[in-house]
């Protein structure tokens, strides 16, 4: 079982940002994504979600066998694939504890009940956790939050769906150290063989908190080089310049 991508090519408009990108995610596995601005890591993120404004004119993404190109977004995530945004939208009028709730049930099949007691008594525990305090379940979702609070509200809502794929898009953007650390345990806490899991991001610090499987490098739209742990901090320590070097012709 696994969420794997095959000669994907995505373009926004007439500009192609995605050639041929391949990578295979196994479930159970966290795979890092790290690589230079505009070199399509976020793009593959919002394609593989569905965003309208992003063109796939190839390739297959296939969620345990199901392709997931040219589904609606509401269905990829029926289908089990969580996306993290890098700027989570405010959504005025609809609360925390609702939003959850109601994307609980959409979830639900044919016979299923939901349980409201077993659901608060879920939500409660997973907030604890995040150390996110009560009240926000009647809050709007983002409206006034902070960006540490943001992100815990975007974890949150994966630990309660418990997806089969999550897409983690940089995550770590604006955090500072404490609320780095109390997102990254967060999602370390639901690692397991139930879920396969992509992060996306630009700086090593995030996988002090978040241990890879893997680490890809991507650059001119697909990927370049993988590698274990170590790739992240040899990045870290010599930046991306090699990697432009490296691979410009290649690409």
């Amino acid at each position: 079982m696994s969420l794997e991508i095959k000669n994907l090519s995505v373009s926004i408009g007439e500009k192609p940002i995605l050639k041929d990108f391949c990578l295979t995610v196994p479930k159970g596995q966290v795979h890092a994504i790290m690589g230079p601005n505009g070199t399509g890591k976020s793009t593959l993120a919002k394609a593989l979600a569905g965003h309208p404004d992003y063109t796939v004119n190839a390739g297959e993404a296939l969620l345990d066998g199901q392709n997931l190109i040219g589904m609606e977004a509401d269905a990829i995530a029926r289908a089990g694939l969580f996306m993290a945004f890098q700027y989570p939208m405010e959504v005025p009028g609809v609360s925390i504890a609702n939003f959850i709730r109601a994307a609980l049930v959409a979830r639900l099949k044919e016979g299923e009940n939901f349980s409201a007691t077993g659901y608060y008594k879920d939500l409660y525990a997973k907030m604890d956790e995040l150390k996110m305090p009560r009240e926000f379940t009647s809050r709007a979702i983002n409206v006034g939050f902070s960006g540490g609070e943001k992100k815990r509200c975007e974890i949150l809502q994966m630990a309660m769906l418990k997806p089969s794929y999550a897409i983690l898009d940089e995550t770590d953007s604006g955090l500072d150290i404490d609320a780095l650390r109390i997102v990254a345990e967060g999602v370390e806490h639901m690692r397991g063989p139930e879920i396969g899991m992509v992060v996306i991001t630009h700086y090593q610090r995030l996988l002090n908190y978040i241990k890879p499987d893997v680490v890809h490098v991507m650059y001119g739209g697909r990927i370049v080089k993988s590698g274990g742990p170590e790739l992240a901090l040899d990045l870290e320590e010599r930046g991306y310049g090699w990697v432009e070097k490296e691979f410009e012709k290649v690409v």
